[in-house]
């Protein structure tokens, strides 16, 4: 009992008071322009690259997923010492360039004001808007961490079972319709053939496709993954089958009728603890939007520094000089 009592005082208290550390707003007087220029960096690079909003989503959960939301993701490695950027899960991250010219823009307007951990939140935010998602408010104010180990970049994979993916939330103070909701940005983007091969091959060693999938999809993935040559040796297939340049509540839907690529995608649909509210997104694109909003809200004020905690990079990609 008092363990329970001691984490529900941890909700009540600690968690307003990290969101309260962040504001709408914040850059209002220090650099009113703020998020009109990363706005328009999101814009010109959405103009040529209508996958951007998959790329930006992915790193901002990679980010706040490790040592919280301060941009340690975007430190380049160096001869000396790797960073985030070495690690596996993140060897596919992109979308780095426009931060890059976002933060060029901002030191240019206003030197030394902006985060890149608020760029991050800003950018991600604007790209799913221009995807026909949300636009919601970010709580700015987030300063950059002083600490990029690859070591510590422990994410949950595409084969874990929905309780099994559940563990690296709870820590996070997320809960299951948050992770449920996170999980709708398979809404867009793509997943190597590497990530979905076994189950359309060989699941868990049974030499035959995953039962759960639909049959037509697993005929359409073995085409694309037996195009596989030397110069695309590990082939994508869309997240969502049916509007995958778009930000929208088609992912529960296309799950639903067992179109899921990835198996932790497909067990949100098969799985007690999360089913119930895949059937609610499925059929609502209102609440999807409005909880997805919130949950993205949620996730970018995980574990921020704040205050005069870390710094103010000059350069997104290396630490402030001592």
């Amino acid at each position: 009992m008092r363990v329970k009592i001691t984490f529900l005082l941890y909700i009540l208290l600690v968690l307003p008071l990290a969101l309260a550390d962040l504001r709408v707003g914040f850059y209002k007087t220090s650099c009113p322009r703020a998020e009109s220029i990363v706005r328009a960096s999101v814009q010109r690079v959405f103009n040529r690259d209508k996958s951007i909003p998959a790329a930006l989503l992915r790193m901002h959960f990679h980010d706040c997923f490790v040592r919280g939301c301060d941009a340690s993701i975007l430190i380049d490695s160096t001869s000396k010492e790797q960073s985030e950027k070495d690690a596996g899960p993140n060897l596919t991250v992109r979308g780095y360039e426009l931060i890059d010219a976002a933060k060029k823009n901002l030191e240019a307007a206003c030197p030394s004001k902006v985060s890149c951990a608020d760029i991050i939140a800003l950018a991600t935010r604007d790209a799913v808007f221009l995807a026909g998602g949300p636009f919601y408010g970010v709580p700015t104010g987030r300063r950059d961490g002083l600490v990029s180990n690859p070591d510590e970049v422990n994410l949950p994979g595409p084969t874990l079972s929905v309780s099994q993916a559940f563990q690296a939330f709870r820590p996070k103070n997320m809960t299951m319709d948050d992770m449920v909701t996170l999980l709708g940005a398979h809404t867009v983007g793509v997943a190597h053939c590497s990530f979905f091969l076994d189950r359309i091959t060989n699941f868990r060693g049974t030499g035959r496709r995953d039962p759960t999938m639909d049959p037509a999809l697993v005929v359409k993935l073995r085409r694309i993954c037996g195009a596989a040559n030397a110069s695309n040796p590990d082939p994508t297939a869309f997240l969502d089958q049916g509007t995958s340049f778009t930000v929208d509540n088609q992912f529960f839907k296309q799950i639903r009728l067992k179109r899921g690529v990835m198996q932790i995608d497909q067990e949100l649909a098969n799985d007690r603890l999360s089913r119930g509210i895949v059937s609610r997104f499925a059929s609502n694109p209102i609440l999807f939007r409005t909880r997805f909003a919130q949950a993205m809200v949620k996730m970018g004020s995980i574990q921020v520094l704040v205050g005069k905690a870390g710094e103010i990079r000059k350069n997104c990609r290396v630490f402030n000089p001592k």
